[in-house]
């Protein structure tokens, strides 16, 4: 199978989105949020249809783990209630995508962190959300939309999240959302500091030590840490701590959205391919066509296919790795016999 670790619903109906902003006005007014909206199974499948599911079929991968659009979470909105609701509505969304698709959404759920709460409503949203069926979560580590007051992703503060992720074996993508920073821009240049902020953060620590079954995807290819990866290295002796490959790699992974064939060339040769899952991120950050190959820039299967590399290598990217770090996602599949 051909596993893509990393899609979200961009193309959600009008209608979310109009609700949205009727939700964040009556905020700002202090009124009542009118009632969600009435979205039929034909309007969810006219999206899927002509835009996920029409690129997958195109683009030769088989299934998507499928999550809320990342920019549209803006946990920074308004108050917890608002976050809350918003999360809640994104995530009954995506749980309807999966249901209409059994076969092709693995559905991720958002988290409502709004940076003034604990992590109290988000472990009862992703306890709700797997309980639904869902195999795992995104992990905003800057609630606050580009200006990094959140404590680092080591600190305590985390730990009670942390240990219903165990309990419940679900892995987290760490992904931030829209920026409110004039200086980040947020798929060019917040997205990647925020992935290699992580990371760094994660270097420092010893998070793992404390949750050694704790599972992280970092994605964007790690932001700018395969390109590095010396660097970190060299810091993380600096610092005093264990080789990356004991004190991050048995935790820590990448996907291969990255939008040309040198820089995913480089991620299969710098990281470990046990660390590598495959993921485009389409229809997402960048949706154009690359004037110098005539192809998506976000067809990733075209570079993660041309890799010199072995089958069983590039079966661990596409397939293997995505189950082992998504056990839900693997027993689902086993329950169908794949």
């Amino acid at each position: 199978m051909i596993i893509d670790c990393h899609g979200h619903y961009t193309t959600a109906p009008a209608a979310h989105n109009d609700w949205r902003d009727a939700q964040k006005a009556a905020f700002k007014a202090g009124e009542a949020t009118p009632p969600y909206p009435v979205i039929s199974d034909d309007e969810i499948r006219e999206t899927l249809e002509t835009n996920q599911l029409r690129l997958l079929r195109e683009r030769g991968a088989d299934m998507t783990i499928f999550s809320p659009r990342a920019s549209a979470m803006a946990p920074h909105v308004g108050d917890e209630s608002v976050a809350l609701a918003w999360a809640r509505a994104n995530n009954d969304l995506i749980k309807r995508c999966a249901d209409l698709y059994p076969d092709i959404f693995a559905p991720v759920c958002m988290l409502p962190q709004n940076p003034k709460a604990d992590m109290a409503g988000s472990i009862a949203e992703l306890e709700r959300c797997v309980g639904m069926g869902f195999i795992g979560c995104n992990l905003n580590p800057d609630p606050g939309g580009g200006h990094f007051t959140a404590p680092p992703l080591t600190d305590r503060f985390w730990y009670p999240f942390y240990e219903k992720m165990v309990e419940l074996d679900v892995p987290a993508m760490i992904h931030v959302s829209g920026s409110c920073n004039p200086g980040l821009h947020a798929t060019g240049a917040y997205y990647i500091a925020a992935d290699t902020i992580a990371f760094m953060q994660l270097i420092e620590g010893d998070l793992f030590a404390d949750f050694p079954t704790l599972r992280f995807i970092i994605p964007h290819g790690g932001g700018a840490v395969p390109y590095h990866w010396g660097r970190y290295r060299g810091l993380a002796d600096m610092l005093k701590q264990p080789s990356l490959d004991t004190h991050l790699m048995n935790n820590v992974y990448f996907d291969t959205c990255v939008y040309h064939q040198p820089g995913v060339n480089l991620l299969a040769e710098v990281i470990d391919t046990k660390n590598i899952l495959f993921g485009s991120e389409m229809v997402g950050a960048v949706r154009g066509i690359d004037p110098t190959t005539g192809q998506y820039f976000d067809d990733t299967k075209r570079y993660v296919d041309a890799l010199p590399i072995s089958d069983e290598q590039r079966h661990a990217i596409y397939e293997g790795n995505a189950r082992r770090v998504f056990p839900r996602l693997d027993a689902m599949l086993k329950a169908r016999g794949l």
